[in-house]
C-alpha cells in the first residue's frame, strides 16, 4: 500500500526539481526586453533581448545577433556560453558596453513591463516591453 503512495511522491518531487526557476519564469517570458538605459544614462542605440525558451536568452546589439545561457535561478541573473556575430557598424562602442554590461550582470528584477539587471557594484540596465 505504501510503496505506490511513496512512488507517486518521489515522482511528483522529481518533476518539481526540473521546473524553470530562472528569469524566463519570473515574468521575462514571452516578452521582448528593449534597453532604455545604461547605468543611468539613456540608452539611445536599439538592443533587445528575449528569454524563448528555457536557460536561453537571444537578442540584438546594435550591431549584432547573440545568444546566451541563463542557468541561475531567480532573482539571480548569469549568462554564460555567450556567443555573438562579428559584424561592425558605427555604434559598435554602444554595443561593446552593452554586451559587457550584461554579462557583468548578476541580479534581476521583473516588475510588470520593466527589467532591471544590476549587480552589487553599481551596474544598472533598465529594459521595457517592447510592444
Amino acid at each position: 500500500m505504501f510503496r505506490p503512495v511513496a512512488l507517486a511522491l518521489t515522482l511528483a518531487l522529481l518533476a518539481g526539481c526540473d521546473a524553470d526557476e530562472t528569469l524566463r519564469s519570473y515574468g521575462g517570458a514571452d516578452k521582448t526586453w528593449q534597453l532604455v538605459e545604461l547605468n543611468g544614462t539613456a540608452f539611445t542605440d536599439t538592443a533587445i533581448l528575449t528569454f524563448p525558451a528555457r536557460s536561453k536568452i537571444v537578442g540584438n546589439g546594435p550591431c549584432n545577433h547573440f545568444a546566451a545561457t541563463l542557468k541561475v535561478p531567480y532573482p539571480w541573473f548569469e549568462v554564460t556560453q555567450f556567443v555573438s556575430t562579428k559584424v561592425a557598424c558605427p555604434a559598435l562602442a554602444q554595443e561593446t558596453a552593452f554586451f559587457d554590461a550584461l554579462s557583468a550582470a548578476s541580479i534581476s528584477e521583473v516588475l510588470g513591463d520593466t527589467m532591471i539587471l544590476s549587480n552589487p557594484e553599481g551596474l544598472t540596465m533598465v529594459f521595457n516591453a517592447a510592444d
